[in-house]
C-alpha cells in the first residue's frame, strides 16, 4: 500500500482528491492538511510514501514545504498539484527536487498514474507533458469515455496504437514510461473486451479512429 498525504487549503478539493485515490486498492490516504506546517508536524511521527501538495496555502505554502523537506533530506516523494501551467514555476519545482508536477485541471487518471510512476522511480519530468494535461478533447472523446469508460490518456494511447505506433514510440510521444504505456494498453484491452493486439486493431477500425 502506498501511504499518501495531501496538503491543500481548499477542503472540498482536497477531500475530492482523497476520495478519488481511495478507490485505488494500492493507495491509502492517511492525512489531509491545510498547509505545510500541519503536514510537517504530522510527519514527526508518520512517514508517508507520497506527498501531494498545492502551491498556495496559508501559514506555510507548497514551496516552503518542499524546501523544508529537501533541507532535512526527507525521502518521501513529492508531487505538486497546481493550478499554474507556468514553466518558471515548473522549473523551480524541478530545481528543488520535486518528483512530479500535475495540473488541477488534468484528467484524474493522470494523477493516479503519476503517483504510481513516482513511487516506482519511473516518472519523466517534462513541461510539455504538463501542457498536454490541458489539451482540448477530440471530437469523439466524450462519446468514447461514456461508452467504454476510457480515460483521456487511454484514448490518446488508443489513437496512437491505431496509427501503428509501438509502445516505445507512444511513450516517447506522450512523454510517459514504456511501463506506463503497457499498463494503459492492458486497461484498454480490458475495457474494450479484447484479448490481443489483433482484436484491438479490429476494434479501433470499428471505432473509426
Amino acid at each position: 500500500m502506498l501511504k499518501i498525504v495531501i496538503a491543500d487549503d481548499h477542503k472540498l478539493f482536497a477531500q475530492g482528491v482523497a476520495n478519488l485515490l481511495k478507490e485505488e486498492d494500492d493507495f491509502e490516504v492517511i492525512g489531509l492538511f491545510k498547509n505545510g506546517k500541519e503536514l510537517l508536524s504530522f510527519m514527526d511521527t508518520v512517514h508517508p510514501d507520497v506527498i501531494i501538495t498545492d502551491m498556495n496555502m496559508p501559514g506555510m505554502d507548497g514551496m516552503a514545504l518542499i524546501e523544508n523537506l529537501k533541507t532535512n533530506q526527507v525521502r518521501t516523494k513529492i508531487i505538486v498539484l497546481s493550478m499554474y501551467d507556468d514553466e518558471k514555476i515548473f522549473k523551480e519545482c524541478v530545481k528543488l527536487g520535486v518528483n512530479a508536477y500535475v495540473l488541477k485541471d488534468a484528467d484524474p487518471d493522470e494523477l493516479i498514474y503519476t503517483i504510481r510512476e513516482v513511487a516506482e522511480d519511473r516518472h519523466i519530468m517534462n513541461f510539455q507533458r504538463v501542457l498536454k494535461q490541458l489539451d482540448n478533447p477530440g471530437p469523439y472523446d466524450d462519446s468514447y469515455k461514456l461508452k467504454y469508460q476510457l480515460s483521456k490518456r487511454e484514448i490518446e494511447v488508443l489513437k496512437l496504437i491505431a496509427d501503428g505506433k509501438s509502445n516505445k514510440e507512444i511513450a516517447s510521444i506522450l512523454m510517459l514510461s514504456v511501463y506506463t504505456v503497457e499498463t494503459h494498453r492492458k486497461n484498454i484491452h480490458h475495457k474494450l473486451g479484447v484479448s490481443n493486439s489483433i482484436e484491438l486493431l479490429k476494434k479501433t477500425q470499428e471505432m473509426n479512429l
